[in-house]
């Protein structure tokens, strides 16, 4: 084949060095506009992997490239006037020039011909081709060129940022963060040299104007950050070799470039110039390698058709790039929205910068560097309960009002379909009692209703007749004489969403016989196919508020130890918050505090006839999936203080399911963010629920500061045990345990740890 490569990056010589090794026969020709040695950014990262993918392609550059490496295991976090050093990391790192120059060696070497200083137009004639590989970076014209074609999408973020590099020598991979009188500002160093690191400068918008660097040559740029710095620089100088860039345009905000089509006719992006990821993470020169090798390897596969090579080309890369794309966005939003976290102890904010992308896990560290990870877990529980121990967070007790917690696992609520009436039977008792005999924390009921009209389904559980009561009183007495669980009870009502079949029959669909009047704050209906609620009337809300506090003089009666009510979710209250259900024009429609006006009256009535030591929490969803349309997560911080300012101890925090088109983003923990934006910007209590499945992201979740409870459902349906599971598995013995139970805790305990004693030693 005959390949021209538009750019001489990492993408495109490494492609020339990978095609020339499979078959010397093919023909690539790499084109690059600059000179020769001139490149932009000091050094680049690599992983271990990344450095084991290049040694199977390409033995003789990787050893080049492993003899030019710089190697550190060290991250250090200055903050607060403190400093943590974490270990264990195996960083190595690279002049990007030295990197170019070994790889544009090994590609001449095996006979690619390089043209520098060659200017290449899109729509210039490249029929002499058979291929012409888009390897020109981040700002591609041939990407550009067609975008339309290469579905591109461009988000630019919001931190400003400038890549200098300096003389100083630091020995760890190092964040350096410094208050400002306008706003905080923070480095990125690692050395990748025996002469040179890279220091990359970083900060809000809001304190780059503040500091003055928008009217700033970059002489007087680089002076000012040598003067911020200048205690991590000793006496050291810093440099940009950016000088073609005239003041503030040496600053830059990062681009992350993403495209839905990786092809056009005889045109192939790779690398930057098909994806990017953010420098916080290190990862664009590995995406770009790996671009390359896997394209080589498709191409020179016999007998794989070309269109279908570059389709699985796109697809397994495409696939690699989600991942880290969405590492790097987790990375990249902790950053631009740093002040949420500069309220933490220094402990915490270093715990909470490591564990920032999702990528390094609690017990992660802990293979890293166990006893920086011990001295987390010690401060945690000194914290958390005046203990000197070093145990995993979510055993650590909390307390709301006069509830006390033996631990922070939540077993979520979640609708069982499965009573008469409304009447819970043997089937709760067995279902909840199992759950708080597991060793959670605190249960949580499915959602009661306040009433029969006011039932998602036939088959839900309510709170309003004396039957319903010692029903669930039975359950209650059980959960606190035979566990150390707390229960409690979720109220709500259905709204649009009443009168459906139950979950396994056909969710959301009405009744196909029996089906009830519904109400709402408009006549919006959950989808074509359901009845449109009336819109509610003062007497109607007089009546569901009264209803409500009905069913909390009740679950005083059953003996629960503490009340939630359910604003999330599409249902009645949630109907209201949401401007996608509530078309009011009336003073409880229109603007958030209108919207709001209804459920906080509802919650403060149920407040008022709750006992004052027993706790109350709202649910609520935090975003509606529906862009400034919906309820934003902005509004959730809002919706969040205005419940905690009438009473709630603790925000739950979910999203969605508020309008049948939501289309949300799914994932580990994906709405873990939400609860950790309201608790730290709200300064409320929260509980983070949403595909919590693991032990080792729960400890993360709490250790990081992003929720106080951590709730999981699908986990318990299965194994009601999870918590005592989870207790073995860590070594954790401190734990209620059931006496009939204990003996079969004990052997699971010694099952894990021979498990554990075979694991190979890293």
């Amino acid at each position: 084949m005959r390949i021209a490569c538009i750019g001489a990056g990492p993408a495109g010589l490494y492609l020339a060095i990978a095609m020339k090794l499979r078959d010397p026969a093919h023909e690539l020709e790499v084109f690059e506009r600059n000179p020769r040695g001139v490149t932009f950014g000091w050094g680049v990262v690599f992983s271990d992997q990344t450095l084991a993918n290049l040694l199977a392609c390409d033995p003789e550059s990787a050893r080049r490239i492993e003899a030019g490496f710089a190697h550190w295991d060290d991250i250090e976090v200055h903050f607060g006037g403190e400093v943590h050093r974490s270990s264990g990391h195996g960083f190595i790192g690279i002049g990007r020039r030295e990197l170019l120059e070994i790889l544009a060696e090994r590609a001449e070497e095996l006979g690619a011909r390089l043209h520098y200083e060659h200017e290449c137009d899109p729509a210039g004639d490249w029929s002499r081709f058979d291929l012409v590989v888009a390897a020109d970076g981040i700002n591609s014209r041939f990407r550009a060129h067609r975008a339309e074609v290469f579905d591109v999408a461009v988000e630019t973020r919001s931190n400003k940022f400038v890549w200098l590099g300096t003389s100083k020598l630091f020995d760890a991979f190092t964040f350096a963060f410094e208050r400002t009188e306008v706003g905080w500002i923070w480095a990125h160093a690692y050395c990748f040299a025996d002469d040179c690191s890279t220091f990359i400068v970083e900060c809000s918008e809001a304190t780059w104007r503040g500091l003055g660097f928008d009217r700033m040559d970059q002489a007087e740029a680089i002076a000012r950050c040598e003067q911020i710095f200048a205690r991590y620089l000793d006496g050291h100088r810093l440099q940009s070799n950016a000088a073609h860039l005239r003041g503030s345009a040496a600053w830059l905000n990062f681009q992350r470039i993403s495209c839905g089509q990786w092809r056009d006719g005889r045109t192939i992006l790779i690398g930057d110039a098909a994806h990017s990821a953010h420098f916080s993470i290190g990862s664009g020169t590995k995406l770009a390698l790996e671009d390359a090798i896997k394209l080589a390897e498709v191409l020179n596969r016999p007998g794989l058709p070309i269109e279908q090579a570059i389709d699985e080309y796109q697809a397994e890369r495409a696939l690699e790039v989600v991942k880290l794309q969405n590492s790097a966005r987790n990375s990249t939003e902790w950053f631009e929205t740093l002040e949420r976290y500069t309220g933490f102890e220094p402990w915490q904010f270093a715990y909470s910068l490591l564990t920032r992308s999702q990528r390094i896990s609690h017990e992660n560290l802990r293979l890293r560097d166990r006893g920086w990870l011990g001295g987390i877990e010690q401060r945690f529980w000194r914290e958390a309960a005046g203990e000197e121990r070093v145990a995993p967070p979510m055993f650590a007790p909390f307390k709301l009002r006069q509830m006390a917690l033996a631990n922070r696992i939540v077993v979520s609520p979640m609708a069982t379909y499965s009573a008469n009436e409304g009447a819970p039977d043997d089937f709760h008792l067995v279902h909840y009692g199992a759950r708080a005999l597991g060793g959670a924390g605190l249960v949580f009921t499915e959602m009661t209703c306040v009433s029969p009209t006011a039932r998602i389904t036939p088959g839900c559980t309510g709170l309003w007749n004396d039957e319903q009561t010692a029903a669930w009183r039975r359950i209650v007495d059980f959960a606190h004489q035979r566990s150390a669980a707390k229960i409690c009870l979720q109220l709500g009502h259905s709204g649009a969403k009443g009168s459906t079949q139950v979950g396994w029959e056909k969710m959301d669909a009405p009744l196909s016989e029996g089906n009830w009047p519904l109400i709402g704050p408009s006549d919006v209906a959950w989808s074509p196919a359901n009845q449109a609620p009336r819109p509610m009337n003062r007497a109607d809300m007089d009546m569901i508020r009264d209803q409500f506090v009905a069913a909390t003089v009740r679950a005083i009666d059953a003996g629960f130890d503490m009340v939630e009510l359910h604003a999330a979710h599409g249902y009645l209250l949630s109907a209201f918050i949401t401007p996608l259900q509530n078309k009011r024009t009336d003073e409880y429609g229109g603007s958030l505090e209108n919207r709001l006006r209804f459920p906080l009256e509802v919650f403060a009535a149920m407040r008022a006839a709750w006992p004052r030591e027993r706790p109350m929490s709202v649910r609520i969803s935090a975003s509606d999936w529906a862009g400034e349309e919906g309820v934003t997560p902005d509004e959730a911080v809002a919706i969040a203080r205005a419940f905690a300012d009438a009473g709630a101890d603790l925000i739950d925090v979910s999203a969605g399911q508020t309008w049948a088109d939501a289309k949300p983003t799914y994932g580990r923990m994906f709405q873990t963010p939400f609860s950790d934006k309201v608790r730290n910007e709200a300064q409320v209590a929260t509980m983070a629920v949403g595909n919590i499945t693991e032990f080792d992201q729960a400890n993360a979740i709490l250790a990081s500061g992003r929720a106080d409870l951590v709730a999981l459902a699908r986990p318990h349906l299965i194994d009601p045990a999870w918590t005592l599971r989870a207790a073995a598995a860590q070594g954790h013995r401190d734990i209620a345990v059931p006496p009939p139970y204990l003996n079969g805790m004990a052997q699971l305990a010694r099952l894990f740890e021979r498990e554990a004693q075979d694991q190979p030693r890293l």
